[in-house]
């Protein structure tokens, strides 16, 4: 695990290469704060696909 401020910045960094490259970045997390700054959220329990959401980050 990363110190707050570390996490902070390496998050945005990932965001910014995202947006300036124009690829997908995937991340998989149980942080549900970080995954709602993500336009879309896609969850998976047992394997299974339980849901696929677009965020408000995503309009």
């Amino acid at each position: 695990n990363l110190d707050a401020e570390t996490s902070e910045k390496m998050v945005k960094l990932l965001f910014d290469l995202n947006r300036e490259s124009g690829t997908t970045l995937i991340l998989v997390t149980h942080d549900m704060e970080l995954a709602s700054k993500t336009q879309r959220i896609i969850r998976i329990k047992g394997g299974h696909l339980i849901s696929d959401e677009k965020t408000a980050a995503s309009v």
